[in-house]
């Protein structure tokens, strides 16, 4: 699992020039018919904010939660909340509206304080039949505004997006997801692939990010307490064991594979200080850094 997609990336993906330059300061929305995506893309944070018109049937995912999408329905998704979709159809029907927080700073934060982009809040809504012909003529009217060249389009956007959230608002949101049997083991993978992707370290300007438990469990939008759980549940072992192990065993490749100080590779392993890691690598392995890799030469 990617730790984030971001814009340029989700551009790439999808084999799009948006014919601007994407930045993290710059205030960017778009909008696509969702004919335009991939029907299953691995479970992952996006950079970015969604709203998201689906006209066909299909499973979305959470670290712990599943809903079935059996008729039209708008999702919000923001940077906070990873998920996955699954389509179960031939085509990908619909639309969606991306846009980033520079947007979102722009003129306000009314959007980001509205209910469907809170962590906590139900993220799908299922419209009725006249509510979705209108949110899908919003939708081909965001369209035709974003391919003119008005200076102001960006405020039109904003306006269409406010109208699609207020029909969102007048909807009773999904609430009778199921939870999935295997939501222990899902969430336990989650966090292995997480914590795996961080590794190898290729340079010393690179340094871990996700260092503990609550570090694993903000990532996936869980509890530290629920991610524990799950994660002894299914292994034996807890996330600090799981977490550490991994730990040493990229330190040992690091001395082994190169000739960097034993501080900066205590820095690239997430410590402060390197007399933290080397408590911690002597208590995993009876030996200090220095001394096994004098050992190994």
């Amino acid at each position: 699992m990617n730790i984030s997609e971001d814009l340029n990336a989700f551009y790439r993906r999808i084999k799009y020039e948006p014919g601007e330059t994407i930045s993290r300061s710059k205030p960017h929305i778009n909008v696509f018919e969702r004919k335009s995506c991939i029907s299953n893309y691995p479970y992952s944070r996006r950079d970015y904010y969604k709203v998201t018109l689906i006209l066909e049937e299909g499973q979305l995912d959470y670290a712990d939660k599943s809903i079935h999408i059996d008729r039209p329905a708008l999702l919000f998704s923001n940077p906070m909340i990873p998920y996955n979709w699954q389509s179960l159809a031939n085509n990908q029907a619909g639309w969606f509206c991306i846009f980033n927080e520079p947007f979102v700073k722009q003129r306000d934060e009314l959007l980001t304080d509205l209910p469907m982009f809170r962590l906590g809040h139900e993220k799908v809504y299922f419209p009725n039949d006249t509510s979705v012909k209108e949110i899908a003529d919003i939708y081909r009217k965001m369209m035709e505004e974003n391919e003119g060249t008005y200076v102001y389009k960006q405020d039109i956007l904003r306006n269409y997006l406010h109208l699609i959230i207020h029909h969102a608002l007048k909807t009773e949101p999904v609430r009778n997801y199921e939870k999935t049997q295997n939501a222990a083991s899902r969430i336990t993978s989650l966090f292995l692939e997480l914590l795996e992707r961080q590794f190898p370290i290729d340079s010393m300007q690179n340094q871990l990010q996700l260092k503990s438990a609550g570090d694993f469990a903000r990532q996936l939008s869980v509890h530290t307490n629920h991610l524990n759980r799950a994660v002894k549940e299914i292994t034996g072992k807890t996330t600090t064991e799981h977490i550490t192990s991994r730990i040493v065993i990229e330190a040992n490749e690091l001395l082994v594979h190169t000739d960097w100080p034993v501080a900066e590779i205590a820095y690239c392993l997430g410590f402060d200080y390197s007399a933290y890691f080397n408590i911690l690598f002597k208590k995993a392995t009876g030996m200090t850094p220095k001394e096994a890799r004098m050992k190994i030469v």
